[in-house]
């Protein structure tokens, strides 16, 4: 199960310590012009090694596209990326290639496989989130045609949360905060946490604006299913909230209900979503990412014959998952809305009229 998505359909493949990662994205439209710097840009927002509030691997993450484009242009066909691996440091797991670190996915797939790839979690890694957010750069380039553009920064880092949302200040932060008058309390979380050899969880905000009334497929590929499944399969995700989310199971009808008139909803305490469709407001998701696994304190386990061990890991890691986990949860948002928006042209005769006119 390695691919996402119905009509706008990628599918990633590599590992951690590999020799590269990538993706085939099916179903990508031709005409559409492919900006390499857009998405290069796309791929350094995630990119490791860019600051002390990040893992220390250092990859340049430059990504290459090897099909599907003639002189700057989708031809409609499969398009195909790499990112080559240059910074691995597979030694430093030798020490438990064995073991089952907690909090990671070594017990589960080495239980269900009867195999693993020790080398840095290998397909588990969230370095293959990396081929995601190159595909999610070919989603946004489909979506900026028809003008929907979708924006991510942090929301609550350790348990600070942002009092006032500026996507603006996102740009200019390193750890991609919301509100600049929590940030730094923030950065002293993810430092402290650091400096302690443990990790902090984050909370990252995700808001899609300008799409259309009707995307969605009710009843079993509704929109924030789907946005659910997406922001569950990364790494780390343990919770997804959509508009008042889980705030609205102690609200009153009267209170959560969003009233209409003629110019518009009156408040967006669904987030943008009704009966699994898109009704045209700002679709507002909340992804709460887990303390990143990988700490530096000696934690308690076993082995792949049942002994209890005690698991010491070296390597680089991230502090806080959640920081580079918001541009790869805006880029499966991105995935999401683009193949909606492409189940929809087949949603009723007029659109289908309107292509074969």
């Amino acid at each position: 199960m390695n691919s996402f998505g119905h009509k706008f359909k990628f599918t990633t493949f590599g590992e951690s310590h590999g020799k590269a990662l990538g993706c085939i994205v099916d179903g990508v439209p031709a005409g559409i012009k492919i900006d390499e710097s857009f998405i290069q840009s796309e791929m350094n927002r995630r990119k490791p090694g860019q600051n002390e509030f990040a893992t220390a691997r250092n990859e340049g993450d430059k990504i290459e596209i090897l099909s599907g484009v003639f002189e700057g242009i989708t031809t409609g066909t499969s398009v195909a990326m790499i990112i080559f691996n240059e910074n691995q440091k597979s030694n430093d797991y030798t020490n438990i290639k064995d073991l089952f670190r907690p909090g990671h996915a070594d017990f589960t797939y080495f239980n269900k496989y009867g195999t693993r790839d020790y080398r840095g979690g290998g397909r588990s890694s969230a370095r293959e989130t990396a081929a995601r957010v190159a595909a999610g750069a070919i989603a946004k380039l489909l979506l900026q045609e028809v003008g929907i553009s979708i924006q991510s920064g942090i929301f609550a880092i350790n348990g600070i949360e942002a009092q006032n949302i500026d996507f603006t200040h996102v740009k200019n932060s390193e750890i991609y905060a919301l509100d600049a008058k929590v940030e730094n309390a923030q950065k002293e979380a993810i430092l402290k946490a650091k400096n302690s050899h443990d990790s902090v969880g984050g909370v990252a905000l995700v808001c899609v604006k300008n799409a259309p009334v009707g995307l969605g497929e009710p009843l079993y590929f509704k929109l924030d299913s789907q946005i659910a499944n997406a922001m569950m399969s990364i790494n780390a995700v343990k919770g997804v909230e959509i508009g008042e989310g889980f705030a609205s199971a102690s609200l009153l009808g009267s209170q959560n209900n969003d009233e209409i008139r003629s110019n518009g909803f009156k408040s967006n305490h669904s987030g943008g979503i009704l009966g699994g469709i898109s009704n045209g407001d700002d679709i507002n998701v909340k992804v709460y990412f887990k303390p990143t696994p990988s700490i530096f304190i000696k934690q308690e386990t076993i082995d792949k014959n049942n002994h209890d061990v005690e698991c010491a890991l070296k390597g680089r890691h991230d502090p806080c998952v959640a920081v580079r986990g918001s541009v790869v949860a805006e880029s499966m948002m991105a995935l999401v809305i683009a193949d909606m928006l492409l189940l929809n042209m087949s949603s009723n005769i007029e659109n289908i009229k309107k292509v074969y006119k």
